[in-house]
């Protein structure tokens, strides 16, 4: 509708109709989600690939923690800062290349790949087990021995 009622905005010079329908859509989520404070749960029915279908051969422990595994994920890219969750969402869930996201985001492409980079080890700091993020923390620097 928006390209029906202001398709004087788009300008195939600033990027691709693709990307520019996607900018358009960014910006009524946001505005949404800024007013209703409303999120979307990730699919639970996951597809098979290879058929098209629902897969309906993983047992109930293998769903509960397929579950669990989806529902961390997904509230520590919530606890990303916007520019680095918007970032994660175009490039790693849409599979946008930089240069598509870049020109939604209004920015360079540099700044997508710095912004997707830290974004990436921010997600891997807080989805890192916690006795293992334990152990790196409280490890300490023992002095190497010389034998002589």
């Amino acid at each position: 509708m928006v390209l029906m009622r202001e398709g004087h905005t788009f300008d195939p010079d600033k990027g691709s109709l693709q990307a520019f329908l996607i900018g358009v859509a960014r910006n009524h989520v946001l505005r949404r989600l800024r007013r209703e404070r409303f999120y979307v749960s990730l699919d639970e029915n996951p597809i098979n690939p290879r058929e098209g279908k629902p897969d309906t051969v993983a047992g109930p422990l293998d769903s509960l923690s397929r579950n669990e595994a989806i529902e961390s994920v997904r509230k520590s890219i919530l606890t990303l800062p916007e520019r680095y969750r918007e970032v994660v969402v175009l490039c790693e869930l849409q599979e946008l290349s930089y240069v598509e996201a870049a020109s939604i985001l209004g920015c360079a492409v540099g700044t997508v790949r710095s912004r997707l980079h830290r974004a990436r080890v921010l997600l891997i700091e807080k989805l890192r087990p916690v006795d293992e993020a334990d152990e790196v923390e409280g490890a300490e620097v023992k002095p190497a021995r010389c034998f002589a």
